[in-house]
C-alpha cells in the first residue's frame, strides 16, 4: 500500500516488531499523529476466541472515565412518560413508528446510539436489517434496551462506549482523543481493558489477549505488550 509523505515520516518512529508498555505506546501515538485536527486514538484489541460461536462472544460497554472527546448523538425509541424522560435528559431525537418511517424511507441515519424501551423493540426490530450492519441495533448487554433511559442517555453522553468482536475476533473501540494527554487516554484505556478482561467468556481457551494495537486516526499501529496492559 502507498502511503503518505506525513505517514511515512512518523512511521520512522516507530519499532515495527517492538511491543510498548502502555504509557510508551500512547506517548508514540501522540507524537505519531499526522492529521490537523485532533485524532482520535483508537484501540483494536485481537482475542483468542472464536466469534461463530455463542458461548465465546465478547460483547458489552463501558464508561471511560474521560469520555471519548466527541459529541454523540442519542435517539431514543420511547412513548409516553419515557419519552419525556429521554427528552428531558438530553436525547437528540425522540420517537416510535414515525422515526421507523423515516429511517426505512429516507436512510436517514443522523445518530450514533440508539436507545430503545423494552416495550419499543418490536418496532425497532423491523428496521433491525439496516440497523444491525451499522451496529446501531439496541442491544441488552450494551445497555440501550432499558427502562431507565435517563440513566442510559446520561452515561452515553458522558462516554459510555460499546465494544464487540467483529468476524476476525478483534475489537476496534475509541478511548479518546489526541489532545486528551497520556495520563487521561491511559486511564480510558485501563478501563476499557479491564471490562474486556473481566468479560472472557468460560469457553475461551488459551492465551485472551492475542494482540493489542494503538493508532491515532490516519497514524501507524504501535503494538502493546499484551502481558503489560493492566499495569
Amino acid at each position: 500500500m502507498k502511503r503518505g509523505k506525513k505517514y511515512n515520516e512518523a512511521a520512522k518512529l516507530v519499532e515495527a516488531q517492538k511491543l510498548h508498555d502502555v504509557n510508551e505506546a500512547l506517548d508514540l501515538v501522540q507524537k505519531t499523529s499526522i492529521t490537523k485536527f485532533d485524532a482520535t486514538v483508537e484501540a483494536h484489541i485481537r482475542l483468542g476466541v472464536d466469534s461463530r460461536h455463542a458461548d465465546q462472544q465478547v460483547r458489552g460497554a463501558v464508561v471511560l472515565p474521560h469520555g471519548t472527546g466527541r459529541e454523540v448523538r442519542v435517539l431514543v425509541f420511547a412513548k409516553g412518560e419515557k419519552a419525556a424522560e429521554a427528552e428531558a435528559a438530553g436525547a437528540d431525537y425522540v420517537g416510535a413508528e414515525e422515526l421507523v418511517a423515516k429511517i426505512q424511507g429516507e436512510s436517514w441515519f443522523e445518530f450514533d446510539v440508539v436507545v430503545a424501551t423494552p416495550d419499543m423493540m418490536s418496532v425497532v426490530g423491523r428496521i433491525g436489517r439496516v440497523l444491525g450492519p451499522k451496529g446501531l441495533m439496541p442491544n441488552p448487554k450494551a445497555g440501550t434496551v432499558t427502562a431507565d433511559v435517563a440513566k442510559a442517555i446520561s452515561e452515553i453522553k458522558a462516554g459510555k462506549i460499546e465494544y464487540r468482536l467483529d468476524k476476525t475476533n478483534i475489537i476496534h473501540v475509541p478511548i479518546g482523543k489526541v489532545s486528551f494527554g497520556t495520563e487521561k487516554l491511559t486511564d480510558n484505556f485501563q478501563t476499557l481493558m479491564g471490562a474486556i478482561i473481566k468479560a472472557k467468556p468460560a469457553a475461551a481457551k488459551g492465551t485472551y489477549l492475542r494482540s493489542v494495537v494503538l493508532a491515532s486516526t490516519m497514524g501507524p499501529g504501535i503494538k502493546v505488550n499484551p502481558l503489560r496492559v493492566t499495569e
